[in-house]
């Protein structure tokens, strides 16, 4: 229990005081957001945050791509504002919501676009400047104006990185060079493609990121250089929902699965408007709508046909989608102009659009005529008058069809190939479309290098041994034995009879020969053009007259070749390009009326390809590589070993790439002997030739496309 004591009562109300005291003081200490406005200064939206009081630093804050805002985090500060949703509607600058907590105020800027921002104290003001809007069309340059070199206006990414969330989300994390890098996220189809401006990728970077065993939506992740510019593809499976925001040198795009609510009336995408709560028993459509205008602070102007009432009751829902809910209930449209809502029954606007167009066409048809020159730099006038003319139809001549027509229905254009200029004559409006096609059109075409590297590759190998043995016996041709008369006793082994017998019966020493004393007869054999080398013995004896004779041959012949074509031919984007040299062979063949005539056949190198460059940089190629060379003859009519390939492939720009290649291998070995002797072991070999051949040949073909700068290079 506590007990009073009375001398305590003083110091504490003194002490509560001094409490209340320091409370007011940090009230009064805290400063007031007490506007937020935006104008264009220089061409830059800048959007001015008035406080009152100065602020002692500028305010941390970071940027989300998409949706685009700007988030600025005032700590200490309150907001005096009467909404905290403030409508700007300029440049690129849509609203300002103002979020109060408990030690702080954020700021959130929405954008149309994303961009960057810089921020600055003027006095009791903040001064948020932001950058250039980073759309393609602003930012791609055109390719006569090419930087120089591409290095020095570029800014290297330096990581990237995936990761995963505690709500199963796929986080690709980009490490930027700084913070004023632009970054462009789009949807096209099934993927999200990230591209950041005027940045380049290193060599370790480029890559394809397999990351589906993450569990999350992502299953990969493709950076590639493009130009000027780093590409980033997302692939993500199923429904998915993505935002991305910046952290000073970090950018940050998450994808996560689209998750049903069920409070929410319409699921999806779309609605992004503050939330409110509606409940009313049969209240007027008129009324309903003036209760949103007051919310929204939209001007509204409703139709005197929008009529009935409506039962509703809506929790937290934005005000757009509620304001859809209204429109499909009764059946009504909207128009939105500015910041003004137009609505009325959905007939009634049909009725009232019908109407315009067809003021507009009777106004077009009355509409006085001009001619409008223009000057044509990369491409024929007479090119663009075909699409043109295949655009709109019949090409302009009264009374024609107007749907789906460029020109107008009295439209007309004309051709001149001297000067290269087009000359079309058409209303004012359909002249400014004419001019930005024209624009689009009369562009510069990249082009392509095109190296061809054609390697023939030949390796011979042979081997060839073989045997001469010869021998006679010439006891009865000169003299004799004893017992034995002249020319009784005559032997000559394999030798021929009539070599070694005179016409007059007489025989003769002197007809014996090598060649004709030999009975085995199995030399090596003749490889690559050469002759075999060989080495022979005679074996011969006076006394008992007679000769031995052994002729041994061998050959061993190793080869190597190499050809290399290399063709190089360079062509525009989508132009086929044909280079060749050979030789065309004459030969005769018969005519329809029984003669003979000349023709050619040729035997060529010949590079055929068709280059088409992609968004990412890389090249595909459509190829007809052949190689021929002439043959023998066949009936008085050359004929040409041909070598040929056809593909189309993809390649990375200054890539290289096998495309095709061919190989031979031809192996023989062959044997000859006298039946019986050539078994014998051993002594068998003196009655045997072998021989033993290799030949490989091989082709590889080798693609390298290169893509030429505007200045002549090649990059």
């Amino acid at each position: 229990m506590n007990k009073w004591v009375p001398g305590w009562q003083p110091l504490r109300m003194a002490a509560l005081g001094l409490m209340a005291f320091g409370a007011a003081t940090a009230a009064l200490a805290q400063a007031r957001i007490e506007s937020i406005s935006s104008s264009i200064q220089g061409g830059a939206d800048v959007v001015r945050i008035d406080f009152d009081q100065p602020l002692a630093a500028v305010p941390a804050g970071f940027v989300v791509q998409s949706p685009a805002r700007i988030a600025l985090d005032f700590p200490g500060v309150v907001s005096g504002l009467a909404r905290s949703n403030v409508e700007i509607n300029q440049g690129n600058v849509r609203a300002a919501n103002v979020a109060q907590g408990r030690d702080r105020t954020r700021v959130v800027l929405n954008l149309n676009r994303p961009t960057t921002y810089t921020a600055e104290l003027q006095g009791r003001s903040v001064l948020v400047s932001l950058g250039a809007v980073a759309t393609s069309a602003a930012v791609a340059p055109a390719a006569s104006v090419f930087a120089e070199n591409q290095a020095d206006h570029t800014q290297a990414l330096r990581d990237v990185d995936f990761r995963r969330s505690t709500d199963n989300a796929g986080r690709v994390v980009v490490d930027l060079p700084s913070n004023q890098v632009g970054v462009d996220i789009k949807r096209q189809g099934q993927n999200l493609v990230v591209e950041f401006l005027k940045s380049s990728l290193p060599e370790g970077l480029r890559r394809k990121l397999d990351v589906s065993d993450f569990g999350t939506p992502v299953q990969t992740i493709t950076t590639v250089q493009s130009g000027d510019r780093v590409r980033m593809v997302i692939e993500p499976k199923g429904a998915w929902e993505h935002s991305a925001y910046q952290s000073d040198n970090q950018l940050v795009v998450e994808v996560r699965l689209q998750k049903t609510n069920p409070d929410k009336l319409t699921q999806g995408q779309g609605y992004r408007g503050e939330k409110l709560s509606l409940n009313f028993q049969d209240i007027d459509v008129r009324s309903l709508l003036q209760v949103i205008a007051d919310f929204t602070n939209f001007n509204i102007v409703t139709s005197d046909s929008v009529q009935g009432s409506l039962t509703l009751r809506l929790k937290d829902v934005p005000w757009d989608q509620a304001l859809d809910i209204i429109l499909q209930a009764k059946n009504l449209g909207m128009k939105r102009v500015g910041n003004v809502l137009q609505i009325a029954p959905k007939d009634e606007m049909a009725a009232k659009e019908k109407a315009d167009l067809e003021a507009q066409s009777t106004i077009r048809n009355l509409e006085p005529l001009r001619t409008q020159s223009f000057q044509l730099n990369y491409t024929k006038a007479a090119d663009i008058k075909t699409q043109l003319t295949a655009t709109s139809g019949s090409g302009g001549g009264a009374g024609g069809s107007n749907d789906g027509r460029l020109l107008s229905s009295r439209g007309s254009v004309i051709a001149e190939p001297r000067t290269n200029q087009l000359f079309v004559s058409d209303i004012p409006s359909r002249l400014e479309q004419i001019q930005d096609m024209i624009t689009k059109l009369d562009v510069p075409v990249r082009q392509v290098l095109i190296e061809a590297r054609i390697v023939e590759a030949t390796d011979t190998f042979g081997k060839s041994l073989g045997i001469k043995l010869g021998g006679a016996d010439l006891r009865g041709i000169r003299g004799g034995d004893a017992g034995y008369g002249v020319g009784s006793n005559r032997v000559a082994f394999g030798g021929n009879y009539n070599a070694i017998t005179s016409t007059t019966g007489q025989t003769d020493a002197g007809g014996l020969t090598s060649a004709t004393s030999q009975f085995v007869n199995l030399p090596a054999l003749g490889l690559a053009g050469a002759t075999p080398a060989s080495f022979a013995i005679s074996l011969f004896s006076s006394a008992a007259n007679r000769f031995l004779n052994l002729e041994l041959s061998a050959l061993e012949a190793d080869g190597k070749g190499k050809i290399v074509s290399s063709p190089r031919v360079v062509t525009a984007d989508q132009t086929k390009a044909l280079i060749e040299q050979g030789t065309e062979f004459a030969y005769q063949q018969a005519t329809s009326s029984g003669a003979t005539a000349v023709a050619f056949r040729k035997a060529v190198l010949k590079l055929e390809v068709t280059p088409q460059i992609t968004p990412e940089g890389n090249i595909i190629l459509d190829l007809d590589v052949n190689k021929d060379s002439p043959g023998g003859v066949v009936e008085g009519a050359m004929s040409i070993n041909t070598k040929r390939v056809k593909t189309q492939v993809l390649v990375e720009n200054g890539g290289t790439v096998v495309i095709g290649g061919i190989f031979e291998l031809t192996e023989s070995e062959n044997e000859n002997k006298v039946p019986f002797l050539g078994d014998v072991p051993v002594l068998g070999n003196l009655f045997k030739q072998r021989t033993r051949q290799a030949q490989k040949q091989e082709m590889l073909v080798f693609i390298t496309p290169k893509m030429i700068s505007d200045r002549g290079g090649v990059r």
